[in-house]
């Protein structure tokens, strides 16, 4: 939406040598709830299936520090990567973490 550039990398497993892998095609990589307009990469050449995982580095909004509960979405987990592992600093909001804070309270009590 805002004309910034996020790299997109393939999260693959090792294959065997006899595994076909995917033809590199051309393709639009958006987010699951924004607005109808806001892509994370246009025209990108990724060589990957249905079903396989990407990797948005920088991911701006969709990242915690901008993160909001916008259309009731939970926040997300934080996995830091450091040379080859990996460390998961921050769970994923739960439903009740979205909720907790909700009351119904009479009007005249406000």
């Amino acid at each position: 939406l805002y004309g910034a550039y996020h790299k997109i990398i393939p999260l693959v497993k090792p294959q065997s040598r006899k595994a076909a892998k995917p033809q590199v095609k051309k393709a639009d990589v958006v987010g699951p709830v924004c607005e109808s307009g806001d892509f994370l990469g246009r025209g990108r050449r990724l060589s990957v299936k249905e079903g396989d995982y990407l990797a948005i580095l920088g991911a701006g909004a969709y990242g915690f520090s901008m993160s909001s509960n916008y259309n009731s979405r939970r926040r997300c987990a934080e996995v830091l990567i450091r040379g080859s592992k990996s460390y998961l600093i921050r769970k994923r909001d739960t439903y009740r973490d979205l909720v907790s804070k909700e009351r119904i309270v009479k009007a005249d009590r406000l």
